[in-house]
Order: C-alpha cells, then sequence, then structure tokens
C-alpha cells in the first residue's frame, strides 16, 4: 500500500491548521495594542471574543480554551494598563470573555467526540465492504478481468454495491447489483447475496436457476416484515469459454455495455427483464436469459447505477456509452483507468453524490 498520498494530505491539513492559528492569535494582538493606544472612552475588549469562537470552528478543545486563555490574559493586560483590574467595564469584559471561552471550548470538545463517532463508523463500513468485496483476479479462465470500487463523499453513507466471479465447468460467471439502501445494513444485504451466488454458481446448471437461487436467499432473510423495502438490483452473467456469446439475466439492473473490437459500443437490452431481487413476491415476471454476442476481443462493461448518476455542475448526468466509446484502450484495466478519472472529472466537486462500481471483461483475441 502505498501512504505518500496520506502523508501528504497530512502535511498539507498541518500546514493548514497552523495558517488557521496564526489568525486568532493576531486577532489577539491586534486588539490589545489597539485597545491600549485607544482614547478612554473607546473599548475593543468584546473583540476579544472573536479568538476563542473563531479557533473553535476549526481546532479541538485544548487549543480553544488555551486561546480563550490567552484572550484573557491579554484583557487582564489592557485593564492594569489602561486603568485597574477593578474597573467595573473591565472587570464585566473579564467575566464575559471567560464565559464565552468556556462555552465554546465545550461545543468544541462536543463537535470533536462527534467527528470521532463519524470517522469510527464509516471506518467499519468502510472493512465490512472491503471485506464482502473480495479482489476479483485478472485472469479468470480464458477472461482478462478489471474491478474497481469508487466511494462516494465522505459525507456520504456507504452503500451496498456487489460484484464478484464464480469459474464453472464450461465458464465464468459474474454478478454486479446494487443493495436499495445505505449504511452497515445494506452491506450486510450485499454479503448476502455474494455468499448465495459463490454458494450456488458451481451448483445450478442454469442461470434462471441461479437467479431463482438468489431469489430465494434475499427473500428468505427478510423474514416477511421487510417485503417491498429491501431489494437488489442485479445482472447474472455466464460466459462460455466455447461460445462466444454472453448470457444475461436483469433484474433491473442498468444494462451491460459491450466494447466491440471495431469500436462500437452495444447496451445489452434484455428484452423482458426481471423484477429487483426481493421482489419476485410482488411482481409476477419469469425470469429468462437472453444471448448476446460477444466475441474475440470484445470488453464487456458491468456497472452500478451510481456510475450513470454522477452529475456535473449544470446537473447533467455522466454519458457512460459515449465515454466508453471515446476510450481508445480496449484492455479491461486500462478502460477502467479511464472510466474513473473521466468519471470524477465529469462529477461536481470531483467527487461522487453514490458509491459505485464497475467491471471489465474482455474475451481475449484469437492469435
Amino acid at each position: 500500500m502505498d501512504l505518500r498520498p496520506s502523508l501528504t494530505r497530512h502535511h498539507r491539513s498541518r500546514q493548514l491548521s497552523h495558517a488557521q492559528l496564526a489568525a486568532p492569535f493576531a486577532l489577539i494582538a491586534v486588539v490589545t495594542v489597539v485597545d491600549i493606544l485607544a482614547p478612554p472612552e473607546v473599548h475593543l475588549g468584546p473583540f476579544l471574543a472573536a479568538a476563542p469562537a473563531m479557533t473553535a470552528s476549526f481546532a479541538g478543545p485544548r487549543m480553544t480554551g488555551f486561546v480563550g486563555l490567552v484572550a484573557v490574559l491579554a484583557q487582564v493586560i489592557v485593564s492594569a494598563t489602561r486603568t485597574t483590574l477593578t474597573d467595573l467595564n473591565h472587570t464585566f469584559q473579564i467575566i464575559a470573555l471567560v464565559m464565552i471561552s468556556v462555552f465554546v471550548t465545550f461545543f468544541a470538545h462536543l463537535r470533536e467526540v462527534h467527528e470521532k463517532e463519524v470517522v469510527q463508523l464509516r471506518t467499519v463500513a468502510e472493512t465490512a465492504q472491503q471485506v464482502v468485496l473480495r479482489p476479483l483476479r485478472d485472469r479468470i479462465g480464458p477472461l482478462g478481468v478489471a474491478s474497481v470500487y469508487l466511494a462516494a463523499a465522505a459525507e456520504a453513507q456507504i452503500g451496498g454495491d456487489l460484484y464478484a466471479a464464480a469459474r464453472t465447468a464450461t465458464g465464468t460467471r459474474f454478478i454486479i447489483g446494487d443493495v436499495r439502501g445505505k449504511g452497515l445494513e445494506a452491506v450486510g444485504d450485499a454479503a448476502l447475496v455474494l455468499g448465495a451466488f459463490r454458494a450456488s454458481a458451481h451448483q445450478e446448471a442454469e442461470l434462471t436457476g441461479l437467479v431463482d437461487y438468489l431469489e430465494a436467499a434475499v427473500c428468505a432473510d427478510l423474514d416477511g416484515g421487510d417485503e417491498g423495502e429491501s431489494f437488489v438490483t442485479a445482472a447474472v452473467l455466464e460466459i462460455p469459454d466455447d461460445e462466444p456469446v454472453v448470457r444475461l439475466v436483469s433484474c433491473g439492473h442498468p444494462p451491460p455495455l459491450v466494447l466491440r473490437r471495431d469500436g462500437a459500443v452495444v447496451g445489452l437490452d434484455v428484452a423482458l427483464s426481471a423484477p429487483p431481487l426481493g421482489l419476485a413476491g410482488l411482481v409476477a415476471a419469469a425470469v429468462t436469459a437472453q444471448t448476446f454476442p460477444f466475441g474475440p476481443g470484445d470488453v464487456l462493461l458491468l456497472y452500478t447505477d451510481g456510475v450513470l448518476e454522477a452529475r456535473d455542475r449544470t446537473g447533467a448526468f455522466y454519458p457512460l456509452a459515449e465515454r466508453v466509446a471515446a476510450c481508445t484502450g480496449t484492455h479491461p484495466q486500462a478502460l477502467l483507468d479511464h472510466l474513473c478519472g473521466d468519471l470524477l472529472a465529469h462529477a461536481a466537486g470531483n467527487t461522487l453524490g453514490d458509491d459505485a462500481a464497475m467491471v471489465a471483461v474482455e474475451r481475449p483475441a484469437k492469435p
């Protein structure tokens, strides 16, 4: 793991903190000097309260309390220099400054506790998701494979995107999906679907049987109480080793794309989509697998809706098919590298509003 990016961010964070800390101390120094030199009827002491309040917006309780203490000492120096410490006006200014410093220090403490809780919860969710989403090998049977997971902005909850692959006696099966909802519950639902896929992908002879097994696993987990509330959109695919085709069952998932060897981009739109996993009991629809051409040199792109829903500053969605067609490299990893950089450049603020996952699969060209 390369630690240089994180070390660079930490160094920049420290530089920013030092620059921010200079502001309240400079304010205290300026107010103190001007207040001492000002006419007797002018009192600038109340401006010192801005120093600890400013510090509480970016620093912890210890630094906020320290800045408040410095501000109180500065007010004491001003009082002793201009009149006396027993002067009623300066006494009330000191008392008010002490009270404000205590309050903002307490609020800084609450903010710090809340930030630690948020970081801890997100770390747990990310760790759980990394355990659930095992990295795909770059070579599965005769296929070249690459995968990527793009986390959303730091303030967004982690999502339940999922993908996996499994070898069978005649080919390779893939699943990509998106759990409704976010947070640890979504990660748990993703783990359920992936576990069911890995357990049955080798046993079910037909792709439709595999989807039926996944549907039963998701419905069994609902215990009859959350039917219609929890579901998973998914695309389940099978790529035979000895046939230039791909078989697809779509369960309400965005259609995969195929980048042909000649540069054309084709969407694999099924004629009849099955309902999302977990909703088969509410929607009467047969599960059917549709076959599409997938020849040597073609690249198959699987993705979740977080890719399509990325918006730029004008609100326009990411034009995935157009960007795939513009990609010059057809190697799976090169394709995903291009799309990741282009997707983040398209998204407003270079951050995604929802997690996104992509898997690229290449059937190597015959010699």
